[in-house]
């Protein structure tokens, strides 16, 4: 009788075999029949073509010459021949395969207008091609694919990619990260042939294959760097037991540390891979995109220089969101390191102060304020509080000489070891910029909502750090407010800390409750829940509806809010998970919904084959949402994004009249990933529109 398990294997591979014979077979579709399996030559040939989006691409090199002619030509010829001579050929054979080596790295030296060098590693690239016995214009095209896509910009000795690389070590592994800046080692003297050749220069062709199998699956070129930090992580005893080794020996250990890798280890690889994923902020990706795809979207001159950075850098528009969302995603404990007059007159609702001038002027204060923080957070965790998170970010004023003291506290906090550190990019002033840039444009207009003032009046956006009605930044006033500051001032931003913690300690309500000078309104929602029985009229047909993502510039204000209208007896109370795993069910996206107010809402938008619902989640009763909206996906308009936040999704729907369309109603969100939501969402509705037109 046969064994069940080899039945099962079996019955995956015929189902790949047979999804693959039909044609028109996409990512998903092989991602889901093979679950991270290991993969038969036959198949891994099909599979990656379809991962590196290469079948069926035609033949590149068709309108070249063959010439080779470059002046490094005998080095590339060389190379070719040394990595050819690796295989167990025959002589006639390694003769074809070395021309299609040197053809395809001398096509794509001329067409990129590159000089070849050994340092470059393309040879160990190829090789996990080569023994697949491709067709030389395949091979070409899955080398292209690799470079376009996984091997990022800048990998070079003391390149963006590999001070990137240390600010992800020193997040997660703060005291290796420190050993080896004691030692002197950066990330690119062990780590740039690991990137520059997928590991396939340290790895036998068996293992490399298996990780490019799982690897090219997850269509992410950034999955790369948490396969190199558990790598480091793995070694990380034996490392820090190198004290006494010189820079030289510890840097072959590390480099030599692929090596050990097994066909075996390759699950734990990326299971823990995916777990430190899972704890990085969604910004250490979002920020660095320039790093791959095309060379439009290249390095600019205002990225930000990560050689310099103190820690991981991370948006304000994701520290605002973060705190949002439920699950075990990311969540920060914002620590404002301002002065306390600056403080006081406005900060995130959510934020902790810490004022960074005491480090120097009060040390024993200090250390009273840093240990208050802690037990704040720790806390906050434990009471469930909004304002809860075990990464710590850190808040300056966004103006660099005001910021030096905050930075020596961040110093003060990695040399303690402490992971999970991290600061808000253009601090407090990036966060009014970015609140205003929402269309929150005024105090009485939901800007409390995410800003408060403990002292002074509130009749403007930026009372202390400058206003951002005309784009300026004047910091003399501020600097003046910090030269002037007096005792009092500390001694009341203290008196705040205490308030916070005991907030903490007697409620489990959300710390964006608290209101140490301020009225809160009243949360009641006044949203109007659109019920199974409405009529949105016909389905506007008369021009074809426009699903671009596109840029808006400002919101209309005279359009309609799908949910403006008061009806909250008829609102219909679901249960969240229920709904998610309902078989009609096709799509799940967590979000925001926003509104013109500035208010936001955790929220879910589910999408069925012909409807988009939104269920907002009851805050007083976990798990529990009442019908928000529901919407037609045919009635849909059109589908945009804001430029400078393209997570801000506002959908417009609406109705063919007399005098031509019609919007009947809009609703905003702000989406993880919107690009993934908006491509499916699309997807959705033309699958609609198709069977309506046939």
């Amino acid at each position: 009788m046969a064994d069940p398990e080899e039945l099962k294997s079996t019955s995956w591979e015929k189902d790949l075999t047979d999804a693959l014979e039909a044609g028109g077979c996409d990512l998903e579709t092989v991602r889901n029949i093979i679950q991270g399996r290991t993969l038969s030559s036959e198949l891994r040939t099909k599979v990656w073509k379809i991962a590196l989006n290469v079948a069926g691409k035609g033949d590149s090199l068709a309108s070249w010459d063959g010439s080779l002619d470059l002046p490094e030509q005998a080095l590339i010829h060389k190379d070719s021949q040394k990595l050819v001579d690796q295989l167990s050929v025959s002589q006639e054979e390694k003769s074809v395969l070395s021309l299609d080596v040197e053809s395809v790295i001398t096509f794509f030296c001329k067409s990129r207008n590159i000089t070849y060098n050994q340092g470059l590693r393309w040879t160990d690239l190829l090789k996990p091609f080569l023994v697949l016995r491709l067709q030389r214009s395949d091979l070409y095209n899955c080398f292209y694919a690799v470079m376009n896509k996984y091997i990022p910009r800048d990998c070079l000795p003391r390149g963006r990619p590999f001070h990137l690389f240390r600010l992800l070590l020193q997040y997660h592994e703060p005291e290796l990260c420190s050993f080896l800046d004691t030692k002197k080692i950066t990330p690119d003297t062990y780590a740039l042939n690991w990137l520059g050749s997928l590991f396939s220069g340290y790895c036998s062709v068996d293992v490399t294959q298996a990780l490019w199998d799982v690897y090219l699956q997850q269509a992410d070129a950034f999955f790369m760097f948490f396969l190199m930090l558990i790598i480091l992580v793995n070694a990380k005893d034996t490392i820090l037991g190198q004290e006494m080794e010189t820079k030289e020996d510890i840097i072959r250990f590390l480099e030599s540390s692929p090596c050990n890798l097994d066909i075996e280890d390759i699950e734990d690889l990326f299971t823990l891979s995916v777990y430190y994923h899972n704890k990085t902020p969604a910004s250490f990706r979002k920020d660095n995109q320039c790093l791959f795809g095309s060379s439009l979207l290249g390095l600019k001159d205002d990225d930000m220089d990560l050689s310099q950075a103190l820690c991981l850098p991370v948006s304000v528009s994701e520290i605002l969101q973060a705190n949002q969302q439920q699950g075990d995603g990311v969540r920060f404990f914002v620590v404002d390191c301002r002065p306390a007059e600056q403080y006081n007159a406005g900060h995130l609702s959510t934020a902790f102060h810490l004022d960074s001038d005491l480090m120097l002027q009060n040390p024993s204060e200090f250390a009273l304020a840093v240990k208050s923080l802690l037990e704040a957070q720790k806390q906050s965790i434990e009471s469930g509080s909004i304002a809860s998170g075990e990464h710590l970010c850190f808040m300056g004023s966004g103006r660099e000489e005001e910021d030096m003291y905050m930075n020596m506290v961040l110093a003060h906090f990695l040399q303690k070891n402490k992971e999970y550190v991290s600061i808000a990019k253009g601090g407090y002033m990036a966060l009014q910029q970015h609140l205003v840039d929402m269309n929150i444009d005024g105090l009485e207009n939901g800007y409390s909502e995410w800003i408060v003032s403990t002292s002074g009046p509130r009749n403007s956006i930026s009372s202390v750090d400058g206003d951002l009605t005309n784009g300026s930044a004047d910091g003399k006033g501020v600097k003046s407010l910090v030269n002037k500051m007096t005792f009092a001032l500390k001694s009341k931003s203290v008196n705040v800390k205490e308030k916070v913690i005991s907030f903490i300690e007697n409620t489990s309500a959300p710390v964006d409750r608290i209101s140490l000078s301020l009225s809160w309104p009243d949360r009641v929602s006044t949203d109007r829940h659109v019920s199974s029985s409405d009529k949105l009229g016909k389905p506007y047909r008369g021009v074809k509806p426009v699903f671009s993502i596109g840029d808006e510039e400002e919101y209309e204000t005279d359009e309609i809010d799908s949910s403006s209208m008061s009806d909250d007896d008829r609102k219909e109370i679901v249960n969240i998970q229920t709904w998610v795993n309902k078989p009609d069910t096709k799509y799940h996206f967590p979000c925001n919904e926003v509104k013109e107010t500035g208010h936001m809402f955790p929220s879910h938008l589910l999408v069925t084959a012909t409807h988009m619902y939104c269920l907002r989640e009851i805050p007083s009763r976990n798990g529990l949402a009442y019908i928000q909206s529901r919407q037609a996906l045919n009635s849909v308009v059109k589908i945009t994004s804001k430029k400078k936040h393209p997570e801000l999704i506002t959908f417009k729907f609406g109705s063919s009249g007399s005098s031509g369309v019609e919007i009947s109603a809009v609703e905003r969100y702000l989406i993880p990933n919107a690009g993934d939501a908006t491509k499916a969402i699309k997807q959705q509705i033309m699958k609609v529109l198709d069977a309506l037109d046939s």
